[in-house]
């Protein structure tokens, strides 16, 4: 059976989205439409929360067989604010629908990590939010930290000066049980089994968190080796 999965892009800005294909299974679609964030700042950011409520309908009226309103912005709600709109949007729509944030947490339950260590390209401010946030959803975080970059070239970031940057951020911080990478546009998804092996925990990268949590929500099982725990071993949510 096909699916066909609704994404709602926070931006136009290239990033690595096509990364999400080689590990999605078989038969799965995916249709985007996309906000206009440019700067990632956070007024930006909190004037696009709202901006979600059409894209996600305008996919469930295309045909989407679940909805993904993706990226930080609606993290600024916070859990318990973001879990309430995810219910207007489904009642909405009468479609599944999942956030980065909620697929980050239920991935990160499913692996059994209580203490964690956020990891982001986003600026003080936002990176206080998201803390907020996922203490709110019953997480210890060690620390919310952002490798910082302008919002468009976060796609150059070279991988030495992010490996660099993760490494020391866990030598920092190495009580954690995870790790959270918040953000598609870094070049990180290849990054994530080595870092596994070298500290020992699992990585939550934002985009084996999604198709993790699809493949949960669609009753699919499609492990893929070589990027990680979360997509290799498909843990169950407790």
């Amino acid at each position: 059976m096909d699916y066909i999965l609704g994404i709602v892009k926070p931006s136009n800005r290239p990033g690595r989205g096509e990364d999400l294909d080689p590990i999605l299974p078989p038969g799965i679609r995916i249709i985007a439409n996309h906000l206009n964030i440019y700067r990632g700042a956070p007024e930006e950011l909190q004037q696009a929360v709202d901006e979600y409520d059409a894209k996600v309908a305008q996919l469930a009226q295309q045909g989407a067989s679940l909805v993904h309103p993706a990226g930080a912005p609606p993290l600024l709600l916070g859990y318990a604010g973001e879990r309430q709109r995810i219910a207007r949007w489904e009642a909405d729509t009468g479609l599944p629908v999942f956030t980065n944030g909620s697929s980050q947490v239920n991935a990160l339950r499913a692996l059994g990590a209580t203490r964690i260590l956020g990891l982001s390209y986003f600026p003080p401010p936002l990176n206080a939010q998201f803390a907020a946030y996922y203490r709110e959803a019953g997480f210890d975080v060690l620390d919310m930290v952002g490798l910082h970059a302008p919002f468009q070239d976060v796609i150059k970031l070279p991988q030495p000066l992010i490996d660099e940057f993760v490494r020391a951020q866990f030598s920092r911080n190495a009580a954690a049980h995870a790790i959270l990478l918040i953000g598609p546009a870094w070049r990180t998804m290849d990054l994530v089994a080595g870092w596994e092996q070298a500290f020992g925990i699992p990585i939550v990268h934002h985009v084996q968190a999604q198709s993790w949590e699809m493949q949960r929500r669609l009753g699919l099982r499609h492990p893929v080796q070589g990027w990680g725990r979360l997509i290799a071993e498909l843990p169950a949510l407790p």
